[in-house]
């Protein structure tokens, strides 16, 4: 895959859905392109209404940081070295779970974000629509 349609990205919710559904969360599940740019968005019935923006944040911050969002957690708390960051930005840096760059090779083409259960859920969730 060299870049992200809208064919792939429906694939990776469906995918990420079957997981949500699986342990039984009803999720918000986000995917954009290399440039944060909204490519798809989908809310499970019953999923919360605050996961839609917390989803694509979580989407944005992976591409824009290319990197998981998990691995904000520890240096964004107090006297961590990234402490803050989440204030940048208008406040879209999201600084726990959920948000995974997607890749091709070592180019990051874009970004899954979920919302709706535990931060371990989330991911657990945004794991599968990658796979």
């Amino acid at each position: 895959m060299s870049e992200l349609t809208l064919e792939v990205a429906k694939n990776m919710i469906e995918k990420a859905e079957e997981k949500a559904k699986e342990i039984n969360v009803p999720m918000v599940i986000t995917i954009v392109d290399s440039g944060g740019n909204l490519i798809a968005c989908h809310r499970m019935d019953r999923a919360f209404l605050a996961s839609v923006d917390i989803s694509q944040n979580k989407a944005w911050t992976a591409v824009a940081l290319q990197m998981p969002t998990s691995l904000l957690q520890d240096v964004a708390q107090p006297g961590g070295e990234l402490y803050g960051i989440n204030t940048t930005n208008d406040g879209r840096i999201i600084v726990f779970g959920g948000g995974i760059p997607i890749t091709n090779g070592d180019q990051v083409i874009g970004a899954i974000g979920v919302s709706g259960g535990s931060v371990a859920e989330d991911t657990e969730v945004a794991e599968a629509g990658i796979e």
